[in-house]
């Protein structure tokens, strides 16, 4: 069967959107567990590089994209003190994540062993990231929250469509340039080829998320 990168691509993002709906419909605290995943995912995942529309990109852009979507929908239907608390939830869970890698990889392999060397290959970048991600998360996640909270009370609640796009939009192109240099410069083949197609994907997937902002609505307002 023939598939491309672009094609998984796009299966992807609609993996993500649908668990965040599925977990809006659970109620809040699936909502906060989805985000920590998703935060973890990325920071898992961002060192594996691959060709998506002819330039180099990582894997882990629909999972950061997926983090602020999640955030949006818990702000908008379960307040703001929520997603902060979310925020500061998803961090710890990462610092633990960051902390239990390093621990993970010191145990001395036996002689049976072949797993060690993939999980040093993965899991060596992973202070660096999780540093660089622990500064830009803060950084990015209050801000959104912040603008977020700002857009819902001036448009009184509604164009919630085009209140995801502008705070997801502002803040991923923050999060893009802030995280590609603190993380990722020397690891990747091309840091401006990554910042320029990661911003590009997260653009694509901000517009695949329309019909799940649009359906949060529906299910919200039949969750019991």
């Amino acid at each position: 069967m023939f598939y491309s990168n672009e094609f998984i691509f796009i299966i992807h993002v609609a993996v993500i959107g649908f668990f965040a709906l599925a977990s809006l419909k659970l109620g809040k605290h699936a909502l906060i567990a989805f985000i920590s995943t998703c935060c973890i995912a990325a920071n898992l995942f961002v060192v594996k590089q691959i060709t998506l529309f002819g330039l180099d990109a990582t894997c882990s852009d629909a999972f950061t994209v997926g983090a602020v979507f999640g955030l949006n929908l818990l702000q908008e239907y379960f307040g703001r003190p929520i997603t902060k608390t979310a925020i500061w939830i998803s961090f710890f869970l990462m610092v633990f994540f960051a902390i239990v890698c390093q621990i993970h990889i010191s145990y001395i392999p036996n002689s049976y062993d072949i797993a060690q060397i993939h999980y040093h290959a993965i899991l060596t970048f992973m202070p660096r990231i999780t540093m660089a991600s622990f500064t830009v998360y803060l950084i990015v996640q209050q801000l959104d929250s912040y603008l977020y909270g700002v857009l819902k009370s001036k448009f009184a609640g509604r164009y919630l469509t085009a209140r995801n796009y502008i705070s997801i939009g502002i803040c991923q192109l923050i999060d893009t340039v802030l995280f590609s240099f603190l993380g990722l410069y020397g690891i990747v083949h091309s840091v401006w080829d990554v910042i320029a197609i990661s911003y590009a994907v997260k653009v694509i997937i901000i517009l695949l998320t329309t019909p799940y902002i649009l359906l949060s609505k529906h299910i919200h307002s039949s969750t019991p």
